[in-house]
Protein backbone atom coordinates (compact mmCIF):
# COMPACT_ATOMS: atom_id res chain seq x y z
CA UNK A 1 0.00 0.00 0.00
CA UNK A 2 1.09 3.40 -1.24
CA UNK A 3 0.90 6.32 1.44
CA UNK A 4 -0.20 9.57 0.63
CA UNK A 5 2.33 12.36 -0.62
CA UNK A 6 1.57 16.26 0.39
CA UNK A 7 2.80 17.44 -2.91
CA UNK A 8 3.31 21.21 -2.26
CA UNK A 9 6.21 23.31 -4.10
CA UNK A 10 9.09 22.83 -2.03
CA UNK A 11 8.40 19.16 -2.97
CA UNK A 12 12.26 17.28 -4.81
CA UNK A 13 10.64 16.64 -8.75
CA UNK A 14 12.29 13.09 -8.77
CA UNK A 15 10.61 12.24 -5.15
CA UNK A 16 7.16 13.64 -6.96
CA UNK A 17 7.32 11.65 -9.68
CA UNK A 18 8.22 7.76 -8.13
CA UNK A 19 5.10 8.73 -5.59
CA UNK A 20 2.45 10.22 -7.70
CA UNK A 21 1.24 8.47 -10.72
CA UNK A 22 0.91 10.47 -13.86
CA UNK A 23 3.55 13.04 -12.11
CA UNK A 24 5.91 12.33 -14.74
CA UNK A 25 3.13 13.52 -17.74
CA UNK A 26 2.48 17.00 -15.46
CA UNK A 27 6.48 17.46 -15.52
CA UNK A 28 6.90 16.99 -18.60
CA UNK A 29 4.56 19.30 -19.70
CA UNK A 30 5.82 22.23 -18.03
CA UNK A 31 9.73 21.33 -17.94
CA UNK A 32 10.24 19.43 -20.81
CA UNK A 33 11.17 15.89 -21.20
CA UNK A 34 15.05 17.07 -20.56
CA UNK A 35 14.22 17.01 -16.89
CA UNK A 36 14.59 13.56 -17.04
CA UNK A 37 18.23 12.74 -17.72
CA UNK A 38 19.22 15.81 -15.55
CA UNK A 39 20.83 14.77 -12.38
CA UNK A 40 19.23 17.71 -10.30
CA UNK A 41 15.75 15.87 -10.55
CA UNK A 42 16.47 14.30 -7.43
CA UNK A 43 17.59 17.16 -5.59
CA UNK A 44 15.83 20.34 -7.21
CA UNK A 45 12.36 21.49 -5.67
CA UNK A 46 9.50 21.79 -8.24
CA UNK A 47 9.97 26.30 -7.35
CA UNK A 48 13.41 25.56 -8.51
CA UNK A 49 12.46 23.76 -11.66
CA UNK A 50 9.40 26.51 -12.23
CA UNK A 51 12.08 29.40 -11.91
CA UNK A 52 14.47 27.70 -14.05
CA UNK A 53 11.41 27.31 -16.77
CA UNK A 54 9.97 30.63 -16.05
CA UNK A 55 6.54 29.00 -14.68
CA UNK A 56 4.20 29.43 -11.49
CA UNK A 57 4.91 26.50 -8.93
CA UNK A 58 1.35 26.65 -7.91
CA UNK A 59 0.11 25.39 -11.34
CA UNK A 60 2.47 22.68 -11.49
CA UNK A 61 1.22 21.69 -7.89
CA UNK A 62 -2.24 22.38 -8.45
CA UNK A 63 -1.99 19.91 -11.78
CA UNK A 64 -0.59 17.26 -9.63
CA UNK A 65 -2.34 17.37 -6.62
CA UNK A 66 -5.81 16.70 -9.03
CA UNK A 67 -3.77 13.38 -10.16
CA UNK A 68 -3.27 12.30 -6.50
CA UNK A 69 -7.53 13.28 -5.37
CA UNK A 70 -8.19 11.23 -8.65
CA UNK A 71 -6.30 8.14 -7.05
Amino acid sequence: METKTDVTKNSIIGDVIKSVPGAKEVIQKYFGSGCFTCPGINMETITFGAAMHNMDPEKIVDEIKKLSATQ
